[in-house]
């Protein structure tokens, strides 16, 4: 049964492009507020790049694994009336992340900080200890002071974040020009270990710690403040929302690829399917990577709205594994990360165009927090940093490369998963192509590198006054967390602009 929602705005008809946690959030809001909303989506399932892969076992998680920053779902569950907790059976994760060097060190990273303090003067010593404590209160103050003005605001005013600056004088040196967060973090911790393992944050967000500005060392502060892992996976998440939008109404049209979206006096006014159908609209939004508006593959006309972001750098891509195998003999939780050799190695391959081969293997144990003896797999998913096909176009031998190289890793850290890697289990760079159009596979839209980065992302308003933007690619960012607020920031601007009344 459909909920109760105003019907003063029932006429006005919204089009979503695009079903991923922006597209979804959208509808959800917008039903919420009484618009009659379609969203369209080219595959046949709800998430976007929250994806799985079917096995005997169950679904394989090979998307995000886990939510963080959770008030922000909390608050989208409780504008629309709804709990969070009656819909998602959510457990918070004592350890962040388990860590792993070849030469024996094991090192885990905890939600309480005391907690993370004692376990680094266990393993690295009181002064990395102290450091770290130093380090997180910092990051802490960061984190706070761009919050608001940066990740809750349309369009980032740099006054508005020079006040808040001011009034934390402390976050100063991380916005020194050209300092990279390599640097900052060489001059936080002695201790290269500590150095490798808060660097590898910058590929949150598609970065390289040898490229992304000090400023990137905020990142980890989102996983800092908890992270819950959800019955089912993060696609319950989801598929939630989608139920929550249909309770308002919203049609789900899946399977069908929108080939364009139409102007009529200068203002979309339809969408247009590979079926032939077409569907009128007095808004439209659009939850994919704004460079497919740039490259024309939603109409020529609709290349001057994002069209800067034709030739931006891209971001990281990834070699993906999912695979059910016999339990492991490994002390692993929900997060592992088995770090490369040499610290920083995987991204100068990266950035000459090569797959790396001594990468950090991140490693999502999702059976790890369930306790099932008749159970006799495991399901695992592997992130492998690799170049977008802007800097490495695709070639036959690549999947042989990744086995290759993945199987080594596993060798040098006494991994001894029992399967046999196929290529379907791998998502390769051109495969994140194939499945989001115009990405050249990168996941997390532009580049992070360069202190002007995050001002030069594409904002949820456009030069259309009906034609919004949500999801990974647009500001605030990457992530699950970042597309969600994304399309918060859309709803609200829709509804301030007044364009729908």
């Amino acid at each position: 049964m459909a909920k109760d929602v105003p019907i003063m705005r029932k006429r006005k008809k919204i089009a979503v492009v695009g079903a991923g946690i922006g597209g979804l959030v959208s509808a959800l809001k917008l039903a919420h507020e009484g618009f009659e909303v379609k969203v369209f989506e080219r595959s046949e399932y709800p998430g976007g790049k929250i994806r799985t892969l079917e096995a005997n076992s169950g679904p394989i998680n090979i998307g995000p694994t886990v939510l963080t920053m959770l008030p922000i779902f909390q608050n989208l569950f409780r504008e629309v009336g709804e709990d969070i907790f009656d819909h998602l059976e959510l457990k918070e994760q004592n350890i962040l992340a388990r860590h792993w060097w070849s030469d024996g060190t094991e090192f885990d990273l905890f939600t309480n900080k005391n907690n993370t303090f004692d376990e680094i003067r266990n393993v690295f010593g009181s002064n990395a200890a102290n450091q770290y404590m130093e380090f997180f209160h910092t990051t802490e103050k960061m984190f706070t002071c761009f919050e608001k003005p940066v990740m809750k605001t349309v369009s980032p005013a740099p006054i508005e974040i020079l006040k808040e600056i001011c009034k934390t004088p402390t976050v100063i040196p991380a916005l020194f020009p050209f300092r990279t967060l390599d640097k900052y973090l060489k001059s936080k911790f002695s201790e290269p270990k500590l150095q490798q393992l808060f660097g590898r944050y910058a590929t949150y967000v598609g970065g390289s710690p040898l490229n992304s500005p000090a400023l990137m060392a905020l990142v980890w502060q989102a996983e800092a403040k908890g992270v819950w892992t959800v019955k089912g996976g993060i696609s319950s998440v989801a598929k939630a929302i989608e139920r929550l939008a249909e309770d308002r109404g919203v049609e789900f049209i899946y399977g069908h690829r929108v080939i364009e979206i139409q102007q009529s006096k200068h203002l979309v006014n339809k969408v247009c399917l590979d079926d032939g159908t077409n569907y009128e609209a007095d808004a439209i939004i659009f939850n994919g990577d704004p460079r497919a508006l740039a490259l024309g593959l939603l109409g020529e006309g609709l290349r001057k709205v994002t069209k800067k972001t034709r030739n931006t750098p891209r971001s990281l891509s990834a070699n993906v594994w999912g695979f059910e195998s016999k339990h492991v003999n490994k002390n692993l939780v929900h997060h592992n990360v088995f770090f490369s050799d040499e610290v920083n190695s995987e991204f100068y391959e990266i950035q000459k165009g090569k797959i790396p081969k001594d990468p950090t293997l991140y490693i999502c144990a999702q059976d790890r927090d369930v306790s099932n003896e008749k159970q006799k797999t495991e399901r695992f998913e592997i992130i492998l940093n690799a170049p977008p096909l802007s800097k490495r176009k695709p070639n036959k031998e690549d999947f042989e490369i990744c086995k290759s190289v993945t199987l080594e890793r596993f060798k040098n850290f006494g991994l001894n998963f029992q399967v046999e890697l196929e290529r379907k289990n791998l998502t390769t760079p051109k495969d994140f192509n194939n499945l989001f159009p115009a990405t050249e596979g990168s996941l997390y839209g532009q580049s992070p590198h360069g202190m002007m980065a995050t001002f030069q992302r594409p904002k949820c308003v456009t030069s259309i006054n009906n034609l919004f933007l949500v999801g990974g690619g647009v500001h605030p960012g990457a992530g699950v967390p970042m597309a969600t607020l994304s399309a918060l920031l859309a709803v609200e601007e829709m509804i301030k602009s007044q364009i729908l009344i």
